[in-house]
């Protein structure tokens, strides 16, 4: 059917159609009802077509499909999810189409070892390296047929390849080891029927054009990658590999990049130029140093001037007219009497495990509907001079946008009443018709990765909107700096009833947001800010960083509610502590989803109020990582979260907690199959087993450091109890839906059907 909106009513007669025009149209309303329901069975019929082929079914598809082709699904696909049936993102996890789509070739390829790859990314979404540890075993060669891609024993005087010992891609010779790889005690590598799959868990991401931070402690002309001050190393752009039999290499994957693959002269170099696969435009780090060394240049710096080095005392001789980078540190070094006196802007990638937080990746944010909107513009090295609006919707910075945005609606009032007034109107109900003509939603879109500078002060009026939002694959950083020495500088959000603030793709550095009463005469108990959302973005925790990714202000709060009623909604983001001051009558709400809450140690307070026992606000927690203690008056729903701090709830008779794992002794609702519940229950009253099961039941972290890649990451050898332990046997905690331990058990389950004859392959955790 034409999806027109009066599709069936152009089929009348005209005769009929002027008639029901002079009724007033029912007929053609009546026909609109009856077309709705038309073009949703037109598109279901039309989806039958569809739902034939791999590449345009539904997702619910996929596994009969799949079923046709004889493609074993986990035993889980039958029990998880609602009425059997799995959860629509894990049921892409447990069938994943690309994994279906090439069961036939990868059937015909078995036994191949670049399959086992592919097996990686269709099923399990995950880059690999495949090694056939055969080829590494240290044996004597007929001088005949000499093999030097094989194992070889080491060069001291080649130290490039130390880098990679012990990795995915390790050249040296090994001795035989007996021990199989799959083995469930210790598993063995280097053995002739030993095939290892190295896969690496963590992503790629990339910042553009964003200015480096001057570590003045240790010098003027000294710099991090960084633009919160810390070290991080810097990551491998990932080039795609254009043939299914070419096995990847480390351009092809996301990995650290090493000093000597960073140097011209590849592993043998200590001091030399950049690599030209590592160094430069579209490649994985570019370094922009306005007029230097000389005025005119330095919009790239040129790879011929950059020096690949160790910087870890930050002492180094750099040369005059070249500039020191140290990859694995993420750090920058000029020559101290050449600084750059523009300041330094940097493109660089590091490695996170999801998309959490402020990033540039692509970001799914719905917008406010009848908005206007304002672009904001950061500095950017080529500028030749501060940034200036290019145009009415485009400013130099947040509060200038937000100034535009009080003049606009004063004008439009203006506009509005002077019009009523020329209609006759009395001067109230001229009023009365400006205040409903003011414009109600803005949209700020900062269009740049890069810095904004200032403070954010913010007072909505009744039912307005204001959205501040980073564009699509951008990571704009809000540095709060302390301008006022007897006032907090932080971004302050105030509004009166039914007034809403989203921020959205943000990081916010130096300080933190603080929520409170509007102000004025008159002002009623119940006229406040409706509600606040914080969408994929990063309050840093501790505000700023050290060097080594210690929090400068640790335990200080990136949120504070104080004495607002205002809802607070956190969606796949990384804040610091939130403080609830003041709050008096009905309980705030506060839902956190998906998300890090760190208060940058577990015997500080994560949720709470500063002066009081328990912060009176009603928590909803779901798939969250809390990081400290938490103090609430009530919690309705806690689900699929881990409590790295103990649990303080008021009203223990309303709501629940559910599938999460809190510390022993914490007050909390009633729970249901929570740890370490269960284990101890299983202990008995048996002392010394209660006493193991404590110690062996909680939470493992890889980093519990803002900054370093492997970030609140859960162990590898975390306990089951928790790495297993969410409603639907993913991981507890705000990395639950990346479902690890169903893309393992899938990879596993491939492997050993398509692994070559008599092959013991077996899974290696690169990252």
């Amino acid at each position: 059917m034409d999806n027109g909106l009066d599709t069936l009513y152009q089929l009348l007669p005209a005769f009929h159609r002027s008639r029901d025009a002079d009724a007033g149209h029912p007929l053609r309303d009546f026909l609109r009802v009856l077309e709705a329901q038309a073009q949703v069975i037109d598109a279901d019929i039309a989806r039958l077509y569809d739902n034939w082929f791999i590449e345009t079914c539904d997702d619910w598809v996929v596994p009969y499909i799949g079923d046709l082709l004889g493609y074993t699904l986990l035993p889980e696909a039958a029990t998880l999810g609602d009425l059997g049936r799995p959860a629509r993102r894990l049921g892409r996890v447990l069938a994943p189409r690309r994994d279906v789509a090439n069961t036939i070739a990868a059937r015909r390829r078995k036994g191949t070892l670049s399959l086992l790859e592919d097996l990686a990314r269709d099923a399990a979404d995950w880059p690999a390296r495949a090694v056939e540890f055969y080829r590494l075993l240290g044996w004597m060669q007929h001088l005949d047929h000499v093999h030097p891609q094989r194992g070889r024993t080491a060069d001291l005087r080649r130290p490039g390849p130390f880098e990679q010992l012990g990795g995915a891609f390790d050249p040296f010779a090994r001795s035989v080891d007996v021990r199989r790889l799959g083995s469930t005690q210790r598993r063995g590598r280097y053995s002739i029927p030993a095939v290892g799959l190295f896969v690496f868990r963590l992503r790629s991401y990339g910042v553009t054009r964003t200015p480096a931070y001057c570590l003045e402690e240790r010098g003027a002309h000294c710099f991090t990658f960084s633009a919160l001050g810390n070290d991080t190393a810097l990551y491998q752009r990932v080039v795609a590999e254009t043939e299914p039999t070419h096995i990847a290499h480390e351009e092809n994957l996301p990995v650290p990049l090493r000093h000597h693959r960073f140097a011209v002269r590849g592993d043998d170099a200590r001091y030399g130029e950049a690599s030209a696969a590592c160094y430069g435009e579209g490649r994985s780090v570019l370094v922009h140093a306005p007029d230097w060394p000389a005025k005119g240049q330095g919009v790239p710096v040129p790879r011929e001037r950059v020096i690949p080095a160790d910087l870890g005392r930050w002492k180094a001789h750099v040369p005059r007219d070249h500039v020191a980078i140290d990859v694995q540190r993420g750090r920058l070094m000029f020559p101290a009497d050449q600084r750059p006196r523009r300041g330094v802007w940097c493109d660089y990638r590091y490695g996170f495990a999801a998309d959490l937080g402020g990033g540039e990746y692509a970001r799914c944010t719905p917008l406010l509907d009848d908005a206007v909107r304002y672009y904001v513009h950061a500095a950017q090295p080529d500028d030749p001079a501060p940034s200036k609006p290019l145009s009415p919707q485009h400013h130099a910075s947040i509060d200038d946008a937000l100034q535009a945005w009080t003049q606009a609606k004063d004008a439009a009032v203006a506009a509005a009443v002077q019009r009523a007034l020329d209609a006759g109107m009395s001067p109230d109900d001229a009023a009365d018709e400006g205040r409903r003509q003011r414009p109600r939603a803005l949209i700020v879109e900062l269009v740049a990765s890069g810095i904004y500078d200032g403070r954010i002060e913010m007072q909505l009026e009744a039912g307005e909107a204001i959205q501040i939002r980073a564009a699509d694959r951008t990571r704009p950083i809000l540095r709060l700096l302390d301008y006022r020495a007897s006032q907090a500088d932080g971004i302050t959000l105030a509004g009166r009833r039914g007034s809403r603030v989203i921020l959205d793709g943000l990081l916010v550095a130096g300080r933190g947001i603080e929520v409170a009463p509007p102000t004025g005469d008159g002002v009623a108990a119940d006229d406040d800010l409706c509600e606040v959302v914080i969408r994929h973005c990063t309050l840093v925790p501790g505000w700023s960083l050290h060097c080594d990714c210690d929090p400068r202000r640790p335990g200080e709060p990136s949120i504070t509610l104080s004495g607002s009623r205002a809802a607070l909604r956190i969606e796949h983001s990384i804040v610091g502590p939130i403080a609830i001051v003041g709050a008096h009558g009905e309980a705030p709400v506060l839902n956190l989803c998906d998300s890090i809450v760190d208060a940058t140690g577990r015997e500080r307070v994560a949720i709470g109020a500063p002066e009081e026992a328990v912060a009176h606000v009603e928590a909803r927690i779901v798939r969250c990582t809390v990081v400290g203690e938490t103090q609430v008056h009530a919690i309705a729903l806690a689900e699929d979260s881990i409590f790295d701090g103990r649990v303080r709830t008021l009203r223990r008779q309303r709501g629940c907690m559910r599938f999460c794992w809190a510390p022993y002794g914490s007050r909390t609702p009633r729970r249901f199959h929570c740890q370490p519940d269960l284990a101890l229950e299983a202990a008995g009253h048996d002392a010394a087993k209660r006493a193991a099961v404590l110690r062996a039941i909680a939470p493992a972290f890889m980093s519990e450091r803002y900054g370093t890649p492997d970030y609140a990451r859960l162990d590898d050898a975390c306990c089951d109890e928790i790495a297993k332990g969410a409603s639907d046997e993913g991981a507890m905690g705000a990395f639950h839906d990346l479902y690890e331990p169903q893309r393992l058990a899938n990879l596993a389950a491939r492997l050993v059907e398509y692994s070559p004859a008599g092959a013991g392959a077996g899974l290696i955790l690169a990252s």
